[in-house]
């Protein structure tokens, strides 16, 4: 039991794919999967995953430094990549990005209703991605249209370091006007996040059924049987418990239940 509610706090901060837009995070993982593919290195989507939440340039650093991706872009590529090499595969990522960010920008189930409670309750809803603005931006579109358009959007890039540190959120509350930092409740899929939501003294909130850590589509995760389920789910709270979160939920419509402790749900 977390003794948290509605009461508690003043703003809510949610990162966007895998939380709040496409069940399962699955945008990211195929644009980096192909924007490596053309230059000649297949990635693995545990791979990818490792790292989501990042900053996508940072996201592509970290791929980088992997020896296995090193071993195999120097195989491809004739040399070790450099920044150069970060520069051509983020001008092939943003359209990339842009195109599958917008087939996949279907809001998660209960994400408009449980953004339209928190404003009844007078909180303040913001968000935070690692996706750069232009990528976000028919994001925004499509997500307005289906009725969730937060308060405040800080995109990679828009801060001196992206996640895990805390500056995205520092800048949203700065430009909100909240404080302290226990007001805040910043929910999120992947570690990088909830390390971001820790790191700013945030009550921080996992979500284990429609984002990284389970990464499956909400077709694929429905189609598992139950027991199948429960040992995706328990192992997906287990890592974002790792990472730091106070509280895990499976998709963000089990938001307002568990900070009206009506159904708290731990790993």
């Amino acid at each position: 039991m977390t003794g948290k509610g509605l009461g508690d706090f003043d703003l809510v901060v949610f990162d966007w794919a895998g939380t709040m837009v496409d069940f399962g995070c699955r945008a990211p993982v195929a644009a980096l999967i192909e924007a490596f593919a053309r230059r000649g290195v297949t990635l693995g989507e545990g791979t990818v995953r490792a790292d989501m939440g990042k900053a996508k340039a940072d996201h592509v650093r970290a791929l980088l430094a992997m020896p296995d991706v090193a071993a195999a872009w120097v195989a491809a590529n004739g040399a070790a990549s450099g920044e150069a090499d970060v520069t051509a595969l983020m001008d092939d990522l943003g359209p990339l990005m842009r195109q599958k960010a917008a087939e996949a920008a279907e809001l998660i189930p209960g994400a408009a209703e449980t953004v339209a409670a928190l404003r009844a309750a007078g909180l303040k809803v913001a968000s935070s991605t690692g996706y750069t603005r232009e990528m976000m931006a028919p994001v925004l579109t499509r997500a307005a249209e289906q009725g969730y358009a937060p308060d405040h959007l800080v995109c990679a890039n828009e801060t001196p370091e992206g996640r895990p540190s805390p500056l995205m959120i520092y800048k949203a509350c700065a430009e909100l006007g909240v404080w302290p930092l226990s007001r805040v409740v910043k929910v999120d899929d992947a570690e990088a996040g909830i390390a971001e939501g820790r790191a700013a003294g945030c009550f921080t909130i996992g979500v284990s059924a429609s984002g990284n850590a389970t990464g499956l589509s909400r077709a694929a995760l429905a189609a598992l049987d139950p027991a199948s389920r429960s040992t995706r789910l328990a192992i997906a709270a287990g890592r974002l418990t790792a990472a730091g979160a106070d509280l895990v939920i499976e998709t963000v419509a089990d938001l307002i239940p568990a900070l009206s402790g009506e159904r708290r749900v731990r790993a």
